[in-house]
């Protein structure tokens, strides 16, 4: 699905390839169908606010979003679980994804979670550990010595793991980073190629907070905490590039970049307001980690590649049902 905001009321699901059918499946089994809902990601927050790119990030991509002028945009932060309900106190890693809007109308796509890493490197592996998550019917658990049995087999995956159960939920939706493990070519004014990594990382400290506070806090305190924040002053996040070293992996996004990487801070995003969600009426928002501007090309990372396929089975199926 190449367009930023489609309407699907009516139409029939694509016939994609049958392994992103089955990853969208293998969601469903773990969390439940949802009419109208993400297959992940489900319960959301959106906002607007106002992009401004750094001259650093102009002189490394010629992509008209990191010329100098302020651009729109517009900001989903999620729970990573696919139920619409869930507690914003969990620990799920969550996300946040912004559709960056040129002048001219072009879509950019900044698509991040919060592990820095991914917890498979091909589709098969991640279809594989989806079906194994699936709840048995007498527990209402899934079989935890396959899963054991799985990341003995797979301790790429460990990383990702770890770092969505390690950490605590955050304070706010604006207090944690969020990170893209895909790499991506920025292409500058004369030519010149960057290989990076990018994540929105907040301008305050990072603040977590223990379990059993995020709990008392309410189901929904992350949407209230924000729409009170904003109401007084916008909340800001940083866009940062990771440059790769020599060595790092331009594929792989179970592998994580070593932190000692030069950073480049590429703008700063102003969240001005918490809104309404505008999908409805047949109209949906999509983030596709794909939708890139001209100067700024994806690399060969098959998770990353395969995702706008999942998406788009995930896209028409929420708006088939009812």
């Amino acid at each position: 699905m190449a367009e930023g905001s489609e309407s699907v009321a009516g139409e029939g699901v694509p016939q994609g390839e049958a392994i992103h059918e089955e990853l969208i499946a293998a969601m469903g089994a773990i969390y439940g169908s949802h009419d109208r809902r993400r297959a992940v990601h489900a319960k959301g927050v959106w906002a607007e606010g106002t992009f401004t790119p750094s001259p650093e990030a102009a002189r490394l991509s010629r992509a008209q979003h990191l010329a100098a002028d302020p651009i729109s945009a517009l900001v989903r932060f999620s729970n990573a679980s696919g139920k619409p309900d869930a507690h914003d106190g969990e620990r799920n890693g969550g996300g946040m994804a912004v559709k960056l809007r040129a002048p001219d109308g072009e879509e950019w796509d900044v698509v991040c979670v919060g592990p820095p890493v991914f917890v498979a490197r091909t589709v098969e592996d991640f279809l594989e550990l989806l079906q194994l998550r699936k709840p048995e019917p007498e527990t209402g658990q899934p079989d935890m010595a396959a899963l054991g049995e799985y990341l003995g087999r797979h301790p790429e995956a460990q990383l990702s793991v770890q770092s969505t159960l390690g950490s605590e939920p955050p304070a706010s939706y604006v207090t944690v980073p969020y990170h893209s493990p895909h790499a991506f070519k920025l292409i500058g004014p004369g030519g010149e190629e960057t290989w990076v990594r990018w994540r929105w990382r907040p301008v305050a400290d990072e603040e977590r907070i223990p379990d059993e506070e995020a709990r008392a806090r309410g189901r929904h305190h992350l949407r209230e905490e924000l729409t009170e924040r904003v109401a007084s002053e916008p909340a800001a996040m940083e866009l940062a590039f990771q440059l790769a070293g020599p060595d790092d992996s331009l594929t792989d996004p179970t592998e994580l970049w070593p932190d000692e990487r030069e950073t480049v801070v590429a703008g700063r995003l102003e969240i001005a307001s918490v809104i309404e969600d505008p999908e409805r009426d047949g109209h949906i928002e999509v983030f596709d980690p794909t939708r890139l501007p001209d100067g700024i090309e994806p690399s060969e990372d098959e998770i990353l590649l395969a995702r706008p396929k999942a998406y788009s089975v995930s896209a028409y199926r929420r708006w088939d049902r009812g």
